[in-house]
């Protein structure tokens, strides 16, 4: 595939994951670090891209994608699998990584964390409910310690040895909630660790984060 790829999007877990999942496949890429709620996401030029007027967005040739799973998916299935990260190769462990897929982006980001944003930081644009964020804390916790620690105990990713998708999603979301002052168990802290240690994390890092 020789068409260029841009991404859209910067500061947020989100935009992180497709910065990250590129710089992990060593795909060159042209960024386009605008931020959510800073006006950029809704010119008329970026809201005929993405209608949602949400980050991050990626193009490649005429595919526009605007979730970030999705973009994750694409990436995995569409280009050169890297050694040292983990692609599904059967129904089984699609399957697998299918449901945690599921349930990283429902069950810790999209229902617990993102409440807590909306009634948190957003509290001026959707109200503030310290009850439902406290409920939404609780409920990260019980999601998480039900799932994640076991898997861990046993082995230093989701998926086995190395890391995949699931696991940039996990670490976001992980990142996320100690921004939020949600303690987690040292298991958790080490494989958050080993994931900061990756070359492409901290390179997507400096592309999301850190860019002027």
């Amino acid at each position: 595939m020789t068409e260029k790829i841009i991404l859209w999007g910067a500061s947020t877990g989100r935009a992180m994951r497709a910065h990250w999942v590129l710089h992990e496949f060593g795909l060159e890429y042209q960024s386009r670090p605008i931020g959510p709620r800073t006006g950029e996401t809704q010119t008329a030029e970026y809201l005929e891209i993405n209608p949602k007027g949400k980050v991050p967005t990626l193009q490649h040739g005429d595919l526009t994608l605007t979730e970030s799973v999705a973009i994750l998916s694409y990436i995995t299935q569409n280009f050169s699998t890297p050694s040292d990260f983990f692609v599904p190769n059967d129904r089984y462990q699609k399957a697998r990584s299918d449901e945690l897929t599921a349930f990283i982006a429902m069950e810790l980001d999209a229902h617990p964390l993102y409440t807590m944003r909306r009634h948190g930081d957003l509290h001026k644009i959707y109200g503030s409910a310290p009850a439902v964020v406290d409920s939404a804390k609780e409920y990260f916790l019980k999601q998480f310690h039900a799932v994640v620690p076991d898997i861990l105990k046993s082995q230093p990713y989701l998926m086995g040895n190395i890391p995949g998708t699931v696991d940039i999603l996990l670490l976001t979301c992980i990142d996320w909630a100690l921004n939020y002052k949600i303690e987690l168990p040292s298991i958790a802290m080490n494989y958050q660790q080993r994931l900061h240690d990756r070359s492409a994390y901290q390179a997507a890092y400096n592309l999301c984060y850190l860019t002027d």
